[in-house]
């Protein structure tokens, strides 16, 4: 974790500060107490026990600021959200608290079809207008760098607007932004009872989508509602063909064989997961694949079916966490109520829940070795809080102590930033 570097200058030399490097082995939660951290450009330059510090770097530094010993995180990772789409589904909401079923809801214009006909009906400065405050929300606690899934299009041109809009977010803020096509996620409207058809569409629609540049990776929603195992499979073959990366919606409303589909084709992840049973795990931990839990959509929908926390555990399977941001089914912007909530649900410990959000959230996105922990030559992604122990991010429901956060090297003030002396 410690690292070398040339006595060149760097441009902020942060110290007095206690560290939660999440780097494997060593103390729990990578923790490295009265320590300092130096960036240059946009990646930490040096990095260890501030009696380390290598003295002649240091009285070159751009910028020395104390910590006072407050805690210094990788900049939190949000692996899984829908942040792109037009309305909202607050009507649908109370209308199942009022006893409504899913089917009424649909017959009646709502649910994922209200959705679809918001985004089609919006123009991309619209959408992005909306999408912008949720993201932002998001960064507001810490959060460097976000997943953006498309899906509420579905068609070529809505998809790829929805795409687009998700690389101008990035563009306006300082937020790295990962995006991902998601064209099988339900059935359209015009293709209703033709689902065979559709899925021909989508196939269809890859060849475009990659040569447009605006996907990093394919998903789909692989389920009795959604798609069939034999469909994801010709897509993820063509998707690795057309040299993009794969993740699945997989085995969340019953066990389809959804994880072990995924570590067929090493997909970088598989997510929600409550029906995966144990050979679907240990396949996951094989192929590399990581498990990304989404307890906001667990709590919003109350499911009851707990995703197999301790068989992944027993696989070594990784295990992220993400806010699943999306209208339906898990309207959330907040990925530190998400923390708590993966371990007052889902029973994952402080540690494993906040490495979900930082190492495990990168590796769910292919970034593992740029970001997500706090190493020598890793991006300067950086969140800083006012808290006595990591444990207490997990533990608070609605208080954000964040100070500030750094984004590639660029800082940015938080919640509490005139403690530190940014204000």
């Amino acid at each position: 974790m410690t690292g070398k570097t040339s006595t060149a200058t760097w441009d902020l030399l942060l110290t007095d500060a206690r560290l939660a490097t999440f780097a494997p082995g060593g103390a729990p939660y990578g923790a490295v107490e009265d320590a300092a951290l130096a960036i240059a450009g946009d990646r930490i330059a040096w990095i260890g026990p501030r009696a380390e510090l290598p003295a002649v770097a240091a009285a070159n530094a751009g910028r020395t600021l104390s910590l006072e010993g407050r805690w210094v995180t990788p900049g939190l990772v949000d692996c899984h959200t829908h942040l792109v789409y037009g309305g909202d589904r607050a009507r649908e909401f109370e209308l199942r608290l009022q006893g409504a079923t899913y089917e009424e809801i649909a017959r009646a214009g709502g649910g994922i079809v209200s959705t679809v006909a918001a985004t089609r009906a919006a123009g991309e400065d619209e959408l992005l207008a909306r999408a912008e405050p949720r993201l932002k929300a998001l960064m507001g606690e810490g959060v460097t760098t976000v997943e953006i899934k498309s899906g509420y299009g579905l068609d070529l041109e809505q998809e790829l607007k929805q795409l687009r809009v998700a690389r101008r977010l990035a563009e306006r803020l300082p937020v790295t932004v990962r995006t991902t096509f998601l064209g099988a996620h339900a059935v359209p409207p015009e293709f209703k009872g033709e689902r065979e058809r559709y899925f021909e569409t989508v196939l269809a629609m890859l060849p475009a989508v990659a040569e447009s540049g605006l996907a990093d990776a394919v998903d789909a929603f692989c389920e009795t509602i959604a798609f069939t195992p034999e469909e994801v499979d010709r897509l993820f073959a063509e998707a690795s063909r057309l040299g993009l990366r794969v993740k699945l919606h997989a085995d969340q409303l019953s066990d389809g064989a959804g994880a072990a589909l995924a570590a067929k084709h090493r997909a970088l992840s598989a997510d929600h997961l409550e029906h995966t049973g144990p050979a679907g795990a240990a396949a996951m931990a094989a192929a590399g694949t990581v498990a990304v839990l989404l307890p906001g959509a667990f709590y919003f929908l109350r499911e009851t079916k707990l995703p197999p926390v301790q068989a992944l555990r027993e696989a070594g399977t990784p295990i992220a966490l993400a806010s699943d941001c999306n209208p339906g089914s898990s309207p959330l912007t907040s990925l530190l109520l998400t923390v708590n909530m993966g371990c007052t649900l889902f029973r994952l410990t402080p540690e494993e829940a906040l490495a979900g959000v930082t190492r495990e959230g990168a590796r769910a996105l292919g970034l593992a070795d740029d970001r997500g922990t706090l190493e020598t030559g890793k991006r300067a992604d950086l969140a800083v809080w006012d808290i006595e122990h990591p444990a207490e991010l997990a533990y608070r429901i609605g208080f954000n102590p964040l100070a500030f956060a750094v984004f590639g090297g660029r800082v940015r003030e938080g919640a509490t930033a005139s403690a530190v002396g940014l204000g």
